[in-house]
């Protein structure tokens, strides 16, 4: 049985080759718009990159100062010259590989961020740090997302999800002043709407992308209703939950510029590592992922060796809100000590970008997820230091970030071959 179900999800890397010049285009128009700025805007100055936090770090690095016009024209030829080669491997009908899509963005960010911070200080631990805490419940609902594509569920509904953690987070651990009770209730109501989701588009062969919208839209009217009358009536034993403390890793914690942003963190971000990476380690090396993946490419083959194909959705669809549900406890258990109204915002919509960004993996939506939280925080950075950026740009600079990133960089793409499809048993 195994190897017939490896032979159904080895469908998956069977496919024509189709050349995509998709991403050396952008790659080319970014190159050009970016250069457009040190030609048009030239800045005069250094723009200064702070390095640690404070006097008191235990290792200590000097400040880095860049000439900020000349690291933008520096970092123009550094972009033309990977276009270019992004246009010979597309050229010559290669795969464009993760690193390269790395490299230019990296490159891009450092000589927009010299350019734009001219004559003044960028302290690049909190640009970090607060990158990673925006991109935090990001990466919950992306894996949620990742999960659900794959076994063949579109899960739209990660916003509701998230809202609905959110919400239970906080009620929860009001109520019983535990952080970890809360973490758990918003786990359970993650699940509970995906179990909404899993049944009507399952067992009743509902549109997912109109039971998705549905949910988003019922759970933030639901959370809006019972914030109102509830909480809103009783916020100190409802609405004050417990935020989980800072957990700092020794040694580790101590890393330069790294250490502080990855190792001083709550618990719930650690959780975040380690979900990554079993999510990762289960899709690609375990029988759960063999089995998942082959439902998802291939239901009907799955069917014939023995996998039961609703059964597996169902399972993985809640396992799926559960981790987007420990997403939603980030905003009321670490970032806001309270539940505010629709106080996701829309991150279920972003998260289901990076899993599209992602190409359905599970690292690479994680990758999308914190270059999305990077845009979002760096409008309030740049802000901040009195950078010449316009903020009405700098506001929509995240969704932005989303549409070139979702339809220019992810190149040619293909979800899993039944996400989305019902499966009816003939």
């Amino acid at each position: 049985m195994t190897v017939m179900a490896e032979s159904v999800v080895s469908d998956e890397k069977r496919h024509v080759t189709v050349t995509s010049w998709k991403t050396p285009i952008i790659f080319g128009l970014f190159t050009v718009l970016f250069a457009l700025l040190p030609l048009l805007v030239p800045r005069e100055g250094n723009s200064t990159f702070r390095l640690v936090r404070s006097a008191d770090a235990a290792i200590q690095l000097p400040e880095l100062v860049l000439p900020a016009n000349a690291t933008a024209w520096v970092a123009v030829v550094l972009l033309a010259a990977t276009t270019a080669l992004a246009i010979v491997w597309t050229g010559a009908a290669r795969r464009l590989p993760l690193w390269l899509t790395v490299v230019y963005v990296a490159v891009l960010l450092i000589g927009f961020l010299a350019w734009a911070s001219a004559g003044g200080t960028l302290p690049m631990i909190g640009l970090l740090g607060g990158a990673l805490a925006l991109a935090t419940p990001l990466i919950f609902g992306a894996l949620g997302g990742v999960i659900g594509e794959r076994v063949g569920v579109v899960n739209i509904a990660i916003e509701a999800q998230l809202l609905a953690g959110a919400f239970m987070a906080a009620v929860v651990g009001s109520a019983t002043q535990s952080a970890w009770a809360g973490l758990i209730a918003a786990m359970v109501a993650g699940v509970l709407v995906s179990l909404v989701l899993a049944v009507f588009a399952i067992t009743y062969y509902v549109n997912q992308v109109i039971v998705g919208v549905v949910l988003n839209v019922l759970v933030a009217g639901l959370t809006t209703f019972l914030y109102r009358q509830v909480l809103g009536a009783n916020p100190e034993q409802l609405n004050s939950p417990p935020l989980f403390p800072v957990l700092p890793i020794p040694l580790l914690s101590e890393i330069p510029v790294l250490g502080p942003v990855l190792f001083r963190q709550t618990i719930i971000v650690y959780l975040m590592y380690v979900t990554v990476f079993l999510v990762w380690y289960g899709l690609y090396r375990t029988r759960w992922g063999l089995r998942l993946r082959a439902v998802g490419e291939h239901p009907q083959a799955a069917d014939t060796v023995g996998i039961k194909v609703a059964p597996t959705r169902y399972w993985n669809m809640m396992l799926a809100g559960a981790i987007a549900g420990m997403g939603g406890a980030f905003y009321t258990l670490v970032t806001n000590p309270q539940f505010g109204r629709e106080m996701t915002a829309g991150a279920g919509y972003i998260a289901l970008a990076a899993v599209i960004f992602g190409k359905w993996d599970p690292v690479r939506a994680t990758l999308a997820a914190l270059l999305f939280g990077f845009a979002t925080n760096l409008q309030g950075v740049l802000s901040v230091i009195g950078s010449p950026v316009p903020s009405q740009f700098m506001l929509m600079l995240p969704y932005v970030v989303t549409i070139f990133a979702v339809a220019g960089l992810v190149g040619r793409s293909r979800p899993p071959a039944a996400s989305g499809e019902p499966y009816i048993k003939s």
